[in-house]
């Protein structure tokens, strides 16, 4: 039964759509499509091809794709990104964890909230439009979880910890420290989102994420 459902993820028209959007992720990484750069922190887009991928072809597509954009965001830690060099120079490896396993694990909620949503009688656009602000609402929360596991002993982010939050609030260092950025991305992905699931949708180029779980 396990090898049926991977087979029928594994067909040509997922891995088609899984090679488009992988390499749309990639070429929004490299270009201001993906990555606008303010301080410390970068605006993000990259969380809406995941969103996409997780509504058309369920969690597994969503793990793909976080995969896809955490390896993209690693790519920016040999100089692109301020933040990202700064922590590749404090652990190569921890860096990489931080970049990589909280978009994987986005992927893979937003295709199991989208599945979830599908099952009800809400409108198909409510679902895509709730999946979108997910998307971008997880990633903040997962990158901002791991990055605070992972490196709130490194000298930067107690001195920024600090500076931004004194007493050392946890919730109040990081509302700060994504700031308007957070609000940015989740209000584009949850509108965008909706915009192109909708149009795939009513295209006939995208079902139920049922078949594709």
């Amino acid at each position: 039964m396990a090898n049926t459902h991977s087979n029928q993820f594994f067909n040509v028209k997922n891995l088609v759509t899984l090679a488009l959007l992988s390499a749309l992720l990639v070429i929004m990484a490299f270009t201001p499509l993906g990555y606008l750069n303010i301080g410390a922190l970068a605006i993000t887009f990259n969380a809406i091809p995941v969103a996409i991928g997780a509504i058309a072809l369920g969690w597994k597509g969503g793990a793909v794709l976080g995969a896809v954009f955490g390896l993209t965001s690693f790519s920016q830690c040999f100089g692109s990104s301020p933040l990202g060099t700064l922590l590749f120079s404090i652990s190569p490896t921890m860096t990489f964890a931080q970049c990589v396993l909280p978009r994987v694990l986005m992927g893979i909620c937003v295709g199991l909230i989208f599945s979830a949503l599908s099952k009800t009688k809400l409108k198909k656009e409510f679902s895509f439009a709730v999946s979108g602000f997910f998307a971008a609402f997880l990633n903040t929360v997962f990158y901002m979880s791991s990055l605070m596991i992972l490196f709130s002993d490194s000298d930067f982010i107690q001195d920024k910890w600090q500076s931004i939050a004194p007493g050392k609030n946890v919730v109040l260092f990081v509302a700060a420290f994504v700031g308007t950025n957070a609000i940015v991305e989740a209000v584009s992905a949850t509108v965008i989102t909706l915009g192109v699931a909708a149009a795939l949708y009513h295209a006939r180029l995208i079902k139920s994420v049922k078949s594709a779980a």
